[in-house]
């Protein structure tokens, strides 16, 4: 059967990555084009996702479909071989579960923790210690959140697997520490270390600098800021 497979994505995106990283677990062929989501989107992307107009969108035969999670599920459903979700419907509901606390809770908390300046930023940093010590919890015993395989948890969860070290470097905070959080960080040094992880990471140096610009306009804008 002759498909057609486009991704459409940003280097940078967590959400972009994740969609690559279930790609290319299952062995599937897909094109990628790059979006400049900042500066120029693409005439593609406000056709195909007119709602959110955000990366990831995933082209399947001409038809999108929107939003990491939803493809995430597409994916799996429409390509059965090496499955990401677990097949028991429970189990299923609860990846789904800590999917939405990592997307909802976690992400803009260890966000927060790392990029806000000024007198939010302690109340950032106990949220992201707790929502952190739920992850903490949830993973001991077990080397990933699906088991012995990289799962679609553990596929959700690469901003903490990745990109928070990134960020923390940037900020110069201390977040997810071993000290802390043995755990996790045992966790994101195995998911690092998978080869189909490793080969779809950004590269950390272009990561620090783009954060690094990010940063630097939050501080300005702060500083600037007329109360």
């Amino acid at each position: 059967m002759g498909e057609e497979l486009k991704l459409l994505g940003a280097w940078g995106s967590p959400f972009s990555r994740r969609v690559e990283i279930a790609l290319k677990i299952k062995g599937i062929e897909y094109e990628y084009l790059e979006e400049d989501i900042f500066h120029n989107k693409s005439a593609l992307l406000l056709e195909h996702n007119p709602v959110h107009k955000k990366v990831p969108v995933l082209v399947h035969n001409g038809k999108p479909i929107a939003e990491s999670l939803v493809i995430l599920e597409y994916i799996d459903e429409t390509w059965k071989d090496k499955p990401i979700l677990p097949r028991d419907p429970y189990e299923r509901a609860i990846a789904r579960f800590w999917a939405k606390f990592l997307d909802e809770k976690c992400l803009p908390a260890l966000w927060k923790s790392c990029m806000s300046v000024g007198p939010e930023r302690e109340k950032a940093h106990e949220e992201a210690h707790e929502v952190l010590s739920t992850l903490e919890g949830e993973l001991k015993g077990k080397k990933f959140f699906g088991g012995d395989t990289v799962g679609f948890v553990d596929i959700v969860a690469n901003f903490v697997g990745y990109w928070t070290g990134v960020l923390q470097e940037v900020a110069g905070v201390d977040v997810l520490t071993e000290d802390k959080f043995p755990v996790l960080c045992k966790w994101a040094e195995e998911f690092q270390n998978c080869p189909v992880i490793k080969e779809n990471l950004p590269p950390r140096d272009k990561l620090l600098a783009f954060f690094k610009a990010q940063r630097e306009m939050i501080t300005s804008f702060y500083k600037n800021k007329a109360w």
